[in-house]
């Protein structure tokens, strides 16, 4: 055997990298080969043995930490939603509604740097599964700082006064639907879903300026004949 080949079969596993960093660190290294396998061959390839194997670790240390399949599953779905939820938290401007556009922008970037977290999160990557109650808590969590974002600027007279968390809502879904059209492939490129996003994303709040012309949730009056 060469020396290069020597050092290469000496090298440490990702498992191993990650058990000296801890016990976070290693759970994050589990989640993130999991989530890959998932993107690259579908649900069927999230196994505890793929994915031991791709860490280089026993199925016992995913069983211990997971449980199995299922909490395995529950764990990606929670742990993106606590991705989503910290880069939402690092945000910071402010201008009231400058911030509410950057918190766009930050559920944009979360999406496209965490697709296979996204798709566990939103898109049923994986055909059955059901969130467990503390992870629908965590997915709640991160709607909860644009919430707060509306309500800031609701204090600040920026937004009509009101409950913030329908607002936040109604901006969550414009924010996601341009979002999920975009990992979908449906824009002709980068430059155009980069102007969708913007275009809908400032749309979407207009409603709720408080120079506005109609009250949010009121009809326009129909014109006579």
């Amino acid at each position: 055997m060469d020396p290069t080949s020597e050092r290469r079969a000496q090298d440490p596993t990702p498992y191993q990298l990650a058990q000296r960093s801890g016990q976070e660190a290693l759970r994050r290294t589990l989640l993130d080969a999991a989530s890959r396998l998932l993107v690259a061959e579908g649900p069927g390839a999230l196994t505890m043995r793929r994915v031991a194997g791709a860490v280089g670790c026993s199925t016992t240390v995913l069983y211990t930490m997971f449980g199995g399949k299922e909490g395995l599953a529950d764990a990606l779905y929670r742990e993106g939603f606590e991705r989503l939820r910290r880069r939402l938290e690092a945000v910071a401007d402010d201008d009231p509604l400058a911030r509410l556009g950057a918190l766009a922008h930050a559920y944009r970037a979360n999406a496209l740097a965490e697709r296979a977290y996204y798709g566990v999160m939103f898109q049923q990557a994986i055909p059955g599964f059901r969130p467990s109650a503390a992870s629908l808590t965590a997915a709640g969590a991160s709607l909860e700082v644009l919430a707060r974002g509306v309500r800031a600027a609701m204090d600040a007279g920026a937004l009509r006064a009101g409950d913030p968390q329908p607002v936040a809502e109604v901006l969550w879904a414009a924010v996601h639907g341009v979002v999920s059209l975009e990992l979908a492939g449906h824009f002709p490129g980068p430059e155009a879903a980069a102007d969708r996003f913007q275009t809908l994303s400032s749309a979407a709040i207009v409603p709720f300026l408080p120079d506005h012309p109609t009250h949010r949730g009121t009809p326009p009056t129909p014109r006579r004949r």
